[in-house]
């Protein structure tokens, strides 16, 4: 008989890679993820990892046994989500992830009305970029993410997650209250061309749409700073150091000098919480989507 734990344990180490990511993945030890491997190999009568340079790999076996590993826990995944629907109860463990504005901007308002409504479910959370967010959706790290995308730059959904749309998320140019355009009632992108721009980290999502974005407007970028947290660009902004794009959740409070400006192509970002199709009918996954479509509705 196949123990499901060790199952679980070659699954992550199949999907990260490596013996430290998987034990970073299970929450163990990187001790604990070799002793259940050996065990598990033990249990088969096959070797399912060799050496690979200081790492190591999955055997043929150890492949073919990690791909019925990952359909195996997919279907205990979707037992489970019948059980707890039968049950009707929001109970459990529920890990969630978010980029950091939507955690500033909507996790205080919807994790205490989960707490308050739902006493016995235990929520746990952090901050990833939308990237991150997903890969641990479909590592089984996590049980939601809410990630994004732009009006004019969707982010592609890999196969076996659902979406739910949680708000439409205006962004303005933040720019230091000095600034030759402050005063204007809103502004074209193509008016920026000679300022410098205070963005989102090299390769990140939101930065390759910034990018993206300018250029189809006819602005080769000037990018003089860079920084993944809003409250750090527009403390740059604040100092005169350039403009940023300043979506509306998680923005506030403006630090003072800064002046925030609509565009006139309107731009948005899309915000949504995704979750594995297999977790549909958990009613903690559904008590989640609802919180935070509720404290969507409370963005201004």
């Amino acid at each position: 008989m196949l123990n499901l734990e060790r199952l679980r344990t070659l699954d992550a180490l199949s999907r990260h890679g490596s013996v430290s990511g998987a034990a970073e993945g299970l929450h163990i030890t990187t001790s604990a993820v070799s002793q259940q491997m050996s065990k598990l190999e033990r249990e088969v009568g096959q070797q399912l990892l060799a050496k690979n340079g200081r790492g190591v790999r999955l055997t043929d076996a150890g492949r073919l046994l990690a791909e019925h590993a990952a359909r195996i826990l997919s279907q205990v995944e979707l037992a489970q989500s019948d059980l707890e629907a039968q049950r009707g109860r929001v109970v459990g463990e529920l890990r969630l992830a978010a980029f950091p504005t939507a955690a500033r901007g909507l996790f205080p308002s919807a994790l205490s009305a989960l707490r308050a409504e739902h006493p016995a479910l235990r929520v746990r959370s952090c901050e990833l970029e939308p990237e991150g967010g997903i890969a641990g959706v479909i590592r089984g790290d996590l049980d939601l993410a809410v990630v994004l995308d732009w009006y004019n730059k969707p982010m592609a959904l890999p196969e076996g997650l659902v979406k739910a749309h949680i708000l439409d998320d205006p962004a303005d140019v933040a720019m230091p209250a000095g600034h030759r355009l402050a005063e204007r009632a809103e502004v074209d992108l193509a008016e920026f061309a000679e300022d410098e721009w205070i963005t989102w980290g090299e390769g990140e999502f939101c930065h390759e749409w910034l990018m993206f974005t300018l250029r189809s407007r006819g602005v080769e970028p000037l990018v003089g700073h860079r920084a993944p947290e809003t409250h750090t660009q527009l403390a740059l902004v604040a100092a005169g150091l350039g403009v940023c794009i300043a979506p509306l959740l998680g923005r506030h409070p403006m630090p003072a000098g800064v002046v925030t400006v609509p565009l006139k192509q309107r731009v948005r970002r899309h915000v949504y919480v995704v979750w594995r199709a297999d977790a549909d009918r958990r009613p903690s996954i559904r008590a989640a989507v609802r919180a935070l479509r509720e404290a969507g509705q409370n963005v201004s």
